[in-house]
């Protein structure tokens, strides 16, 4: 039981490293959208066509970054719906997976995360690396571009 729990809460610490990273992309996105709005409002008055062309490519921009903000907001409820307090006993959304070579967490693709100096890559469940070991379970191999992965856990 308590190495259950030990598991239960490096999946807890995966999930709030993973809000914790997304949000700081929310943030980022939210302060460049009204940024590139600020700019595109300051230069309101002045009649000059680069001024416009100036403006215009404001609003672009400001359009770009609520795209990417509308993007991070559905990756974040993926992430709302996984559950750290059920233990996967398959490869599925929420998943922590431990291969022979790299770690895995099964949400959102964010990149590496750190915790206690081991390494665990959020991957999405969408991704081609995570549909190939889709369903799997401990002791299953599965491949992926050419190469093989033994997977050691699931929680």
């Amino acid at each position: 039981m308590e190495i259950l729990t030990q598991e239960l809460e490096t999946k807890k610490r995966l999930l709030q490293e993973s809000n914790k990273l997304l949000n700081a992309q929310i943030k980022a996105a939210k302060d460049a959208m009204d940024e590139a709005q600020e700019s595109a409002n300051d230069h309101q008055g002045a009649m000059e066509d680069k001024f416009e062309s100036y403006r215009e490519n404001c609003h672009i921009q400001r359009d770009m970054y609520a795209r990417q903000l509308d993007e991070l907001i559905t990756t974040q409820s993926v992430l709302r719906r996984i559950n750290a307090t059920k233990t996967n006993h398959d490869v599925s959304l929420g998943a922590v997976v431990h291969t022979d070579l790299q770690n895995y967490f099964i949400g959102v693709s964010l990149g590496e995360i750190k915790l206690d100096g081991e390494s665990y890559f959020a991957i999405s469940g969408m991704s081609p690396l995570c549909k190939a070991m889709m369903g799997k379970t401990a002791g299953e191999t599965f491949v992926f571009r050419d190469k093989s992965y033994k997977i050691l856990q699931v929680f």
